[in-house]
């Protein structure tokens, strides 16, 4: 008992608990303001991306029902099931070849997460929506995982502001990063593509890469930095097709550097360790394969890896004499290597939508690619719209990057050059500006309101009588100069824009760019109704339930993925556009007279039976229309579409004109009948004898009692959005019909 009085004596019981108070973590005041920003921040990048599920928890868009169904696969059959995965359920009946057509990359970084998260406990419970999808764990994980991939890209920012220019730079940049419209966009609920993972990874190899070129790090602290940045641009070849704009992007830095005379071993130590994980990971990808290592593109990266090889070894060189014919011989080595591979053909070149962003005069002429609306050129008025009043800061960033040219700020300014650019050469590619955007805008603020700051923390001194020409900036214009960019930024983030405030919408643009519906939840409306449109969804419902297992089903391809993956049914297309010949002969289905198109849908069933797919055959055609009240067409679904069938069935686009009295655009689109929608007039008795028309009017005639139209000869209307409910009026005065055909034979 004694024992035990001296162990518990006070002295040692207050010295006990004294030592387990050295332990405790020291926290500067300044690390822990910095620690609570970049919280807020993150928790503001997750919430405002939560938005659009007041209209339902749904993935969005068509292809990241694709990659849903990638990720399941991945999930079930284990990592390396997709190599050998021939897809039946879709380009029946051929099927797809998922490894060759398909990069793997976002579905393996989400079946990773999944099974973290199942490992840990936290619950993935179904979500109460009319989704057949819902009761799956991995769909519902799948929705929430882009919102959970913008936190981290917020994070990766964060550091990459914070080595270029301090915490404050990290700070901004991964503030104005969780607000930029176009990223908002790409990573909102349910919007999860290859960017969702690509961004993070362009971000992440610009961090490694730099650190790798420290001089103050110890060479094999280099090495390991190289080796993470070779693993993050790998990262990216295996999972986004826009890998070539970070590969390109590393070459251009390092040919600026031995420019500006600025070579070193390390450099080339560097560079050709983060190359060659990067292009040994490519080239293990089946959808790039060895043919990758032939591409025009990387013939750079060779080329500059010699340049780098021969600094060193004209270092070693002591008479300039010997240094030129080295430098000499290198140069026609070169020249006579790319010569030849050339006239043999080994160097295979870009693919079009490639060519399209590094010339804007080499535009899309596959009428299938075109169609696509992110292909086209983005407008200076859209890079204002993700930006707002930041646009005016982004001069500021270059100049200051200039005035310091140290590698982090050369690396930055030529990221922010070439992604303008190539921004601007398609609308798609306004993504990879946004991380460029912000770290040049959180440059240029900083540095902006530095002496302000400054001055207002100075401790106020003496009066003291001023010389003649000498000029002093209070307090007080510090303070007025600080109220003035907070004002400024309110524009963006708090002020609505104009075009808001006329749609009633009283929200500012970045929560007005997360605050709309997911696609589907819209009926594929480009508007923002009150409440969920639920017309596909009702459709892919009694798809799912009501048709035969075995049925194929022909829609245009924009529809592919929602019928497979929601609907559960084989198709004949969805939005890849790898097989041009199978989406021509949709659009000629819908296009001719309905013997022709009967002829087209039996000789698909007539390559089912060569190809032994059993008892499949097409027997469904969807297809989608919207118009107003009194049955006018609105211009949203197949009757704007239908031009783009004519033009990608027969090659021509003045087939467009043989079906109806409208003009075509500078861009090959449609014009506009004034109110910004598509002029989709069908009015000549060509057109009126299509397939798509006669489904078109026959459609109308269920919702709208006016409209006069016969039914098809061999398609029968089995069923249609909202059956039963005449004249429904949804989404602002639009009706979104969805209708299901059967062929009769």
């Amino acid at each position: 008992m004694s024992n035990i009085r001296k162990l518990l004596s006070r002295e040692k019981v207050t010295g006990a608990l004294g030592r387990v108070g050295e332990l405790r973590v020291q926290v500067s005041h300044s690390t822990l303001l910095e620690l609570s920003i970049l919280s807020l921040i993150l928790v503001l990048a997750f919430t405002i991306r939560l938005l659009p599920m007041r209209w339902g928890y749904y993935l969005s868009e068509f292809d990241p029902y694709y990659q849903y169904r990638l990720t399941k696969d991945v999930v079930d059959n284990g990592y390396l099931h997709w190599t050998t995965w021939q897809d039946p359920m879709s380009w029946w009946p051929w099927g797809r070849d998922v490894a060759q057509t398909s990069f793997p990359g976002l579905a393996l970084t989400a079946a990773t997460f999944y099974n973290v998260f199942h490992a840990l406990g936290i619950p993935l419970t179904p979500a109460f929506t009319t989704n057949p999808l819902a009761s799956e764990p991995v769909y519902n994980f799948y929705v929430m995982f882009p919102v959970i991939m913008a936190v981290i890209t917020c994070v990766a920012i964060y550091f990459f502001g914070k080595d270029i220019g301090g915490k404050e730079v990290g700070l901004f940049a991964a503030f104005f990063l969780a607000l930029n419209a176009s990223y908002i966009g790409r990573t909102s609920l349910g919007f999860s593509d290859d960017e969702t993972v690509g961004i993070l990874g362009i971000i992440l190899f610009s961090i490694f890469f730099l650190r790798a070129l420290d001089k103050e790090r110890p060479i094999r602290g280099s090495l390991i930095y190289a080796l993470a940045a070779g693993l993050s641009l790998g990262y990216i070849y295996i999972s986004w097709g826009a890998s070539r704009y970070p590969t390109g992007l590393g070459v251009l830095f390092v040919a600026v550097l031995l420019l500006l005379r600025r070579y070193s071993t390390r450099l080339l130590l560097a560079y050709g360790t983060t190359f060659s994980v990067a292009l040994f990971m490519a080239i293990n990808v089946p959808k790039l394969g060895f043919g990758f290592l032939l591409e025009t593109t990387n013939f750079a990266i060779y080329g500059v890896f010699v340049l780098l090889c021969a600094f060193e070894i004209s270092r070693r060189i002591e008479t300039p004499r010997m240094k030129s014919i080295f430098a000499l011989g290198v140069v026609a080595s070169g020249v006579a290597v790319l010569l030849a591979l050339s006239w043999f053909g080994y160097i295979q070149p870009l693919q079009i939508k490639y060519m399209s962003v590094l010339n804007p005069f080499e535009r899309f002429t596959n009428p299938a690619v075109v169609s696509v609306q992110e292909h086209r050129p983005a407008a200076w008025g859209s890079i204002y719209y993700d930006v707002g009043i930041g646009i005016l800061f982004i001069p500021v960033g270059f100049y200051f990057a200039a005035q310091n040219p140290t590698n982090r700020n050369v690396y930055l300014i030529l990221f922010g050059l070439t992604a303008i650019y190539f921004a601007s050469a398609l609308v798609r590619l306004l993504l990879i500006l946004a991380p460029a955007i912000s770290l040049l805008w959180a440059l240029a603020l900083t540095r902006v309101l530095k002496p302000f700051i400054t001055l207002l923390r100075e401790t106020p001194t003496a009066f003291r009588k001023k010389t003649r020409f000498e000029t002093h900036v209070g307090r007080e214009f510090s303070v007025a100069f600080l109220m003035l960019i907070f004002l400024l930024l309110t524009v963006t983030f708090v002020i609505p824009s104009t075009e808001s405030r006329a749609r009633g919408d009283p929200y500012p643009r970045v929560v007005e760019q997360a605050y709309v519906p997911v696609t589907i939840s819209a009926a594929s409306l480009p508007v923002k109704p009150d409440q969920p449109v639920p017309d596909w969804f009702d459709t892919l419902n009694w798809m799912r339930y009501n048709l035969p297992s075995d049925a194929v089903v022909a829609s245009w391809w924009d529809y592919g993925y929602w019928i497979t993956a929601i609907a559960n049914k084989t198709t004949l297309a969805d939005n890849g556009t790898f097989n041009i010949t199978q989406i021509k002969q949709i659009g000629l289905m819908f296009m001719s007279t309905e013997t022709d198109a009967l002829k087209v849908l039996d000789e698909f069933n007539q390559f089912g039976q060569e190809q032994n797919k059993g008892s499949y055959k097409v027997d469904y055609v969807v297809a989608f229309f919207t118009f107003d009240g009194s049955g006018n067409d609105i211009g949203y679904g197949e009757e704007s579409k239908w031009r783009w069938m004519a033009n990608i069935a027969f090659d021509n686009l003045d087939a467009w004109k043989s079906f109806g009295n409208s003009t075509l655009g500078k861009d090959g689109g449609p014009d506009t009948n004034g109110d910004g929608r598509p002029d989709s007039t069908i009015d000549n008795a060509r057109g009126q004898n299509t397939t798509l028309y006669k489904m078109m009017m026959w459609g109308k005639q269920q919702r709208v009692s006016t409209i006069t139209a016969n039914p098809l000869d061999h398609f029968e209307l089995v069923y249609w959005s909202q059956k039963g409910q005449s004249s429904v009026v949804t989404a602002g005065g639009i009706n979104a019909l969805v209708t299901v055909w059967k062929v009769k034979r």
